[in-house]
């Protein structure tokens, strides 16, 4: 079947379906990763969106469930050069297309994604109209500038959860091993530190991350009262991922300001955007976002380089934070601001994903450090 895709500037591109029929619309953006196809399909972050990706071929290695980062799919279309129709490998349990099909999700094959992204990289992110079989493009564009932007949306409860709940890890630990994730040295005699994780759209590798260092992970809601979650009794506070404009989520932000005084808090992605609201700042739209596997970033408080694993399409205004917060990281693409920290308070946060799922565990160590000042507040 014919599908076509429409931006609202009226440029369109033409191809094949795969996965779901009918229509979909939403913010277009790129992602540059090479593999972890389905990781982004299942990361909360990419509610509201038509995901590109920039890799020619993607399909190859099939799905299954230990890939997963949630229960569903999150994009509400999703654009490659080319969908492999056989999966090389032992573990996949299901196709790209039919997993596709199965959420219910549209997709399209055969279009020039190279020109897709350099379009978006030089007009910036727009809205889109991805529809399957015989449509007219004009029409279709007219529906992609009557969509919602990203500002106008509740995408945060979308995909939070609608109840507490304690974390197991659904995938047995015989595959999360060392030859997968690395070491994090945690001391196993130690009892388990309770944390609080607010899910703003959080990823089951994070969640693995805490549970690997040693932590007991209590989920809440993302707009839970601060008072309900210090009634839990955590050691801890983490502000997990999520999608949407970080802007509008002033209650979110008033409820955690009540929490950087009483407990360690971290947050990476829209937890890091949130906490430096919380101090004061500012967020602004980036152009086209930063979504990939090989983003470099670099610790201004070590030196060191990350390469690290991104997904956002905002970015805090560092001029604009509060006396007391450090800027503790630096992307070196563009320079803005991937990281800080206050001076006194044990919080900090970081714009990228330590757990990466997909990509390199260079930041895998702040799971490791998130406790340790756990514990240092407690000595």
């Amino acid at each position: 079947m014919k599908a076509t895709l429409v931006l609202e500037d009226g440029r369109s591109f033409h191809g094949r379906s795969f996965g779901a029929s009918g229509e979909a619309g939403g913010e277009v953006c790129f992602n540059t990763a090479m593999c972890g196809y389905q990781e982004v399909l299942t990361d909360p972050s990419y509610r509201g969106q038509l995901v590109c990706m920039t890799y020619p071929l993607i399909g190859n290695y099939g799905v299954n469930e230990a890939d997963a980062e949630s229960r569903g799919v999150h994009p509400r279309g999703f654009i490659v050069r080319e969908v492999s129709p056989i999966a090389s490998n032992r573990l996949s349990e299901l196709g790209l297309s039919d997993y596709l099909q199965q959420h219910g999700v549209i997709g399209i094959e055969g279009i020039d994604t190279r020109a897709l992204t350099r379009h978006l990289r030089d007009k910036g992110a727009m809205r889109g109209v991805l529809a399957t079989g015989e449509v007219e493009p004009e029409d279709l564009a007219k529906r992609a500038r009557a969509l919602p932007y990203l500002h106008d949306e509740d995408l945060v409860g979308e995909v939070t959860t609608p109840e507490p709940y304690s974390w197991t890890d659904p995938i047995s630990e015989d595959w999360v091993t060392t030859d997968i994730l690395p070491a994090i040295g945690a001391d196993p005699d130690a009892p388990p530190l309770h944390v609080v994780a607010y899910d703003f759209g959080i990823k089951r590798g994070i969640l693995r991350g805490l549970a690997r260092t040693g932590c007991k992970v209590t989920v809440v809601p993302a707009r839970t009262p601060a008072k309900e979650a210090l009634a839990l009794g955590p050691d801890g506070v983490f502000l997990s991922n999520g999608p949407g404009d970080p802007a509008v989520l002033g209650e979110i932000v008033d409820e955690i300001k009540r929490l950087v005084d009483e407990k360690p808090v971290f947050g990476i992605c829209l937890g890091h955007q949130v906490l430096g609201q919380v101090f004061g700042a500012k967020t602004y739209k980036l152009k086209f976002g930063h979504r990939g596997a090989n983003h470099p970033v670099k610790d201004l408080t070590t030196g060191k380089i990350e390469i690290t694993s991104q997904n956002h399409g905002y970015a805090i205004d560092g001029d604009s934070l509060s006396e007391g917060v450090d800027v503790t990281h630096l992307n070196l693409n563009d320079q803005t601001v991937e990281g800080l920290a206050h001076r006194e308070l044990p919080v900090f946060s970081v714009q990228y994903h330590p757990e990466a799922s997909p990509g390199p565990h260079d930041a895998y160590y702040l799971f490791k450090r998130f406790c340790e000042r756990i514990h240092a507040a407690q000595a």
